[in-house]
């Protein structure tokens, strides 16, 4: 099958019409350039803009690697291989990162993907145990290379381009204009694609409001402000992990469904947050600038500053969260008069005035079901989509989201019917075994359990 006639098929699958136009143009320079710097928003589709080059460039007998992706993080890499696997190429890929079992990824490696993604500590050690060849290959992708080198991966990624020694393409990608390429890298001159857009076209989509907080304590204004966004769910950045904790606590005592995520809670709980959030089953995110970026979150309508951030640019980041490509959004400032002023900002924007609004936001349609399988006892999502609407009598839309991980699946369900699909499902099996299948639990505090 011709690859042109593929790449229409590639997009059929992933439900897209067309491409856009940085990803019409990167796909161009990168076929036909060594070296390129593609310099991209968050959120306009750099991930396929380099994933159909790639496959464009894939030889099928070649039976080990051929490209490389570097990922500042793992869940970074996990979205990459997702949309690798939704273009329904008939090449394996695989992704490696801290956190996950050593000894399943050397398994995964032993039959060698075509497309190896993973974070430069992990892609370290696995050079250094030599559990895949590296003599074929020929294509490296570092993406969002400015969080690589903000994170302080240097070493790893200069020891690990160290030992390419055949590539013959090399794609730098950043959400980031400014960044400086170390020598290590072996770009030299690159062809530079700049998608950034400058400040007037990004703040014509994006409106920004301050909600002005009589307390100290903003908690009551971050009540009253979602109480007043008409149901429809929001991000909440602030500073500290504890604080989002806090807030997020508070939120469900008063009966608004939110969750938290931040760099201290251990990957599980983590992911099971995001999927919550994702789904649809929690309407609230509450974190701190960890979900900033390369998080796979749909497009928010609202982003809420609980705290400001100390620099710009991770203001900017933040806010990079709505008004995506050419949807509109608003960046809500909660502030009260006591804190510190911050001159990146202008203090005379549009007041929302929210304090008499407290009829609570409606519930989450969905509410999400834990099944004790994954990838790895054989499950997919048709295995799952099958059972609770054959076993379990769930209608069409009555399931939403499902996720499917190594060893343990997620999947929403409309809040009113999981009662009785719990209690159809409960002595069935699902490919001959029988799986533990629950409402999921809220993501709770370490010190609880």
């Amino acid at each position: 099958m011709n690859k042109k006639h593929h790449s229409n098929n590639i997009l059929l699958n992933l439900g897209i019409e067309s491409l856009n136009e940085m990803q019409e143009v990167a796909q161009d320079v990168i076929l036909n350039d060594n070296n390129v710097l593609l310099l991209s928003p968050t959120g306009s589709g750099k991930t396929l803009a380099f994933l159909l080059p790639i496959f464009e460039m894939l030889q099928p007998e070649i039976l080990s690697v051929q490209c490389l992706i570097l990922v500042p993080s793992r869940e970074l890499g996990l979205q990459i291989e997702q949309v690798w696997k939704k273009m329904g190429t008939d090449y394996k890929v695989n992704v490696c990162y801290g956190g996950h079992s050593i000894d399943t990824e050397i398994k995964n490696l032993s039959n060698p993907p075509a497309v190896l993604i993973g974070t430069p500590g992990r892609i370290a050690d696995h050079i250094d145990r030599g559990t895949f060849r590296l003599d074929k290959i020929q294509t490296l992708i570092l993406d969002e290379f400015d969080k690589s080198l903000q994170l302080g991966f240097h070493e790893q990624m200069s020891f690990i381009i160290g030992k390419l020694s055949k590539l013959n393409k090399r794609v730098l990608v950043s959400a980031t204009s400014d960044i400086e390429i170390p020598k290590y890298t072996r770009v030299v001159n690159p062809t530079i694609l700049d998608f950034i857009p400058t400040e007037d076209e990004q703040e014509s989509n994006l409106a920004t409001k301050m909600v002005v907080s009589k307390e100290k304590d903003k908690l009551g204004s971050l009540f009253n402000l979602l109480c007043s966004l008409k149901s429809q769910s929001a991000i909440v950045f602030c500073n500290h992990r504890d604080a989002a904790e806090r807030i997020s606590d508070t939120l469900n005592e008063k009966g608004i469904y939110a969750t938290y995520y931040h760099g201290g809670m251990d990957q599980d709980e983590r992911e099971r947050s995001l999927i919550q959030f994702r789904n649809g089953s929690m309407s609230y995110l509450i974190t701190t600038d960890l979900a900033a970026r390369g998080l796979d979150i749909p497009e928010m309508k609202h982003v809420i500053h609980y705290h400001l951030p100390l620099k710009e640019d991770e203001f900017t980041h933040r806010n990079g969260r709505t008004a995506r490509m050419l949807a509109s959004g608003t960046a809500y400032v909660i502030a009260h008069e006591s804190e510190k002023k911050m001159d990146y900002l202008d203090y005379d924007m549009e007041v929302f005035n929210v304090e008499n609004t407290t009829s609570l936001p409606k519930p989450p349609e969905f509410q999400t079901i834990y099944i004790s399988g994954g990838k790895k006892n054989k499950l997919n999502k048709i295995d799952i989509v099958g059972f609770f609407s054959q076993k379990g009598k769930l209608e069409k839309g009555d399931l939403g989201l499902i996720e499917v991980k190594d060893f343990i699946s997620f999947a929403a369900v409309k809040f009113n019917k999981v009662k009785d699909l719990l209690n159809h499902v409960k002595d069935e099996k699902m490919k001959g075994k029988k799986f533990k299948i629950e409402v999921a639990r809220k993501v709770i505090k370490k010190e609880e359990e």
